[in-house]
């Protein structure tokens, strides 16, 4: 199986490249794409981004935290990344006495430095194809449920061993084109990760949520941290005694800018694509599953912002949880709009049936009828599962008193109680609950979920509650006035002896007969319906391979994200989201003026930037136009997982952070449109300039190296 994939695979890359700047390619395969992208301008070697040898720009990009990207900017372990993915930990530190989300933040000494417990970065040490080692011992004709428990086997053999080679290792073992292929991961996870600066949030968080996915922008999002290592530089918890880590690599910073078809590329973790899926995937999210989500997203999104508008205690507890909530909901918005300005669901169609002809009496025939087949008994389940897992999944209160009542163990005949973790949860909840938000919040969810969900996907323990208390407010009045967690005081008092207490808790009920039955009625139905998907995906995706080559058609094949390291490559680019628009690719300081609005909160800027517009105080930072630079935009295909990434110049320099998409081309997960699918970066010239004139921390530029 593997050595027919990789020959498909090589032989399709020697006929086809690509054209467009589409993919997100495996650096330990880049020496398959180097040609063309030197052939575009990039200047460096295959060796040079990835090599398990030597240093390479790989040990400069770390796997920030759960879903981003960060890269070394100095060999001293201070990092950026996106103000949006330090933006928790950021939050964590602001109180009303001290806002750091409102003024920003930045340590004058390694000792002002921030701890982040609980935060991690993580350093690919290499990857490899792995595809015979996780196989061996499966045979044609097994079950799936015979390869999935060898595959599980071997993964976890495989990743005992590699671990074993030194301090913070952890791997992982992905499978890659729907399990045709899989690959090691080996990873290095450093733990003592400190908050160095960040702007204020209306710098880093400029035009909020009004301007998210859109362009042009003007957002200087990022943030700095600082990697702490043992004295010996190796992965350690957080102490005093820590010094900073001391890389193998981190990038020089270029100064000099960047020009309209400059060559960019970008390096990162991007989390989720589907490339390859058949057309009755696509025309669920388009029709039913995004739209659904984003009526549920809006009714929430609106709550939290009056009364975030009402309270700056309430918007710094909430600040986090709404930017959570609205990238996804607006990133939906923009992907129904593309995929059906595509076609997207038509042009699969047909490349189906031109499929379904070539297959014709051989080893792929039947397969895109069989998924149609499997997508159709899916789809009320995945239906019951979205509107689960946006409704009762998103009660607050309802999932703090689950954590409570997991603290409950019975050992033997003794029941114990973890009233240490029951505070610390507590405390930690508490400090950004406001209970009218979720109140209402559970009321217009539950009212949706009412409405729309079929009564053969509801459960018995719904439709009795619903039935007793006669409607969703009186419900929700029961749970909010009687559940002993709304009180922080009751939560801390409890021990070992209230546990019938908290399991009768209508809070916890709620939770807890929801997820009973989504663990019992629909849980086995999609994991099932998912397994036979995947196994009919993966001769599905070998069959595309196999057809595009043997009748020439040039696509690009690249393994769906699937938030491992990845290069994307294109260049420095404008688009024309309508007829008779064109948007050039680069924004300024002076779009920052036009947008400034001391009545709106994100559009609030600082005093002292409006000060030094008035001054035009920019000392070095102004471009050729004599105005600072802000964002740019380029064609490297991009996805969640990519904010933070290092934008790279033809010379391996960085000129950018990526942090967003254009919301014309967020279907790029789907589909890749070349004219329209734009990623925007951050110029690292104006992250320069707040550091330099916003937060008066230029005694960092000391530990960087600039390239003009």
């Amino acid at each position: 199986m593997k050595r027919k994939l990789i020959i498909i695979i090589s032989a399709f890359m020697a006929i086809f490249t690509a054209s467009a700047d589409e993919g997100m390619w495996l650096p330990s395969l880049i020496s398959q794409r180097i040609a063309d992208m030197q052939e575009k301008g990039f200047r460096l070697s295959a060796e040079d981004i990835y090599s398990v040898n030597q240093a390479s720009l790989k040990d400069a990009v770390v796997l920030f935290g759960r879903g981003c990207t960060g890269e070394l900017i100095s060999p001293e372990g201070l990092l950026l990344t996106n103000h949006h993915c330090g933006y928790g930990q950021i939050q964590k530190h602001s109180s009303v006495e001290h806002d750091y989300l409102k003024d920003g933040f930045w340590a004058m000494s390694r000792a002002e430095e921030l701890p982040n417990p609980g935060l991690s970065v993580s350093f690919l040490e290499r990857m490899e194809d792995v595809t015979d080692i996780i196989l061996k011992g499966y045979e044609p004709g097994m079950s799936e449920d015979q390869r999935v428990e060898i595959v599980r086997n071997n993964s976890n053999a495989l990743i005992d061993e590699v671990t074993k080679e030194g301090k913070g290792l952890r791997a992982t073992v992905e499978a890659l084109y729907y399990g045709n292929q899989y690959f090691l991961f080996l990873y290095r996870q450093y733990e003592d990760v400190r908050l160095v600066g960040a702007p204020p949030s209306s710098i880093g968080k400029f035009g909020g949520d009004t301007d998210n996915w859109m362009w042009p922008r003007h957002t200087g999002d990022f943030s700095m941290f600082r990697i702490y290592a043992d004295k010996d530089n190796n992965p350690a918890p957080y102490s005093e005694d820590n010094v900073p880590y001391r890389p193998k690599k981190y990038f020089r910073i270029s100064t000099k800018g960047v020009q309209e078809g400059d060559f960019t590329f970008i390096y990162g973790f991007p989390g989720s694509t589907k490339e390859y899926i058949h057309s009755e995937g696509v025309r669920y999210i388009e029709e039913i599953g995004d739209p659904h989500k984003i009526n549920l997203r809006t009714l929430r999104l609106d709550i939290m912002n009056k009364y975030q508008a009402q309270s700056q205690k309430v918007r710094i507890q909430y600040s986090s949880k709404n930017a959570n909530v609205s990238n996804a909901w607006k990133k939906w918005q923009g992907e129904v709009k593309g995929i059906k300005k595509m076609k997207t669901v038509q042009t699969k169609q047909e490349f189906e049936k031109a499929f379904d002809r070539w297959a014709q009496g051989g080893e792929f025939a039947g397969v895109t009828d069989k998924i149609a087949g499997i997508y159709k008994e899916l789809e009320p389940y995945q239906f019951a599962t979205d509107y689960y897992s946006e409704t009762v999944r998103t009660v607050e209160i309802a999932n703090f008193a689950m954590s409570i009542a997991r603290l409950f163990v019975q050992e033997d005949s003794t029941m114990t109680f973890d009233s240490a973790k029951a505070a610390a949860l507590a405390e930690a909840f508490y400090k950004d609950w406001y209970l009218p938000i979720d109140k209402e919040s559970f009321v217009a969810v539950m009212n949706e979920y009412d409405k729309n969900v079929p009564a053969d996907f509801k459960p018995e323990y719904y439709k009795e509650k619903l039935a007793s208390y006669g409607s969703i407010d009186a419900w929700a009045e029961n749970i909010f006035t009687n559940s002993i967690f709304t009180d922080q005081s009751k939560v801390v008092a409890l021990t070992a002896e209230d546990k019938d207490m908290v399991t009768a808790d209508p809070a916890t009920e709620f939770f807890n007969e929801f997820l009973k039955w989504y663990y019992a009625d629909i849980l086995p139905v999609t994991t099932r319906l998912n397994q036979e998907l995947q196994l009919a995906y993966r001769d599905y995706m070998r069959g595309q391979m196999v057809y595009c080559r043997t009748q020439r058609i040039p696509k690009a094949f690249y393994p769906d994200a699937n938030l491992t390291l990845r290069v994307a490559y294109g260049h420095i680019k404008g688009y024309s989201p309508a007829d008779g628009v064109y948007y050039t690719p680069s924004s300024t300081i002076k779009g920052i003026m036009e947008k400034d609005n001391p009545d709106i909160f994100d559009y609030n800027i600082p005093q002292r930037l409006r000060d030094i517009y008035a001054t035009k105080d920019y000392g070095r930072w102004a471009d050729a136009s004599g105005e600072v630079p802000v964002c740019f935009i380029a064609t490297n295909h991009t996805t969640g997982g990519n904010s933070g990434s290092p934008v790279i110049n033809a010379d391996g320099d960085l000129i950018g952070l990526n942090f967003d998409r254009v919301w014309e081309g967020t279907m790029s997960d789907i589909v890749f449109d070349p004219e329209i699918c734009r990623n925007i970066a951050l110029d690292v010239r104006y992250v320069l300039f707040t550091i330099d004139k916003i937060g008066e921390a230029d005694y960092l530029f000391e530990e960087m190296t600039f390239t003009e």
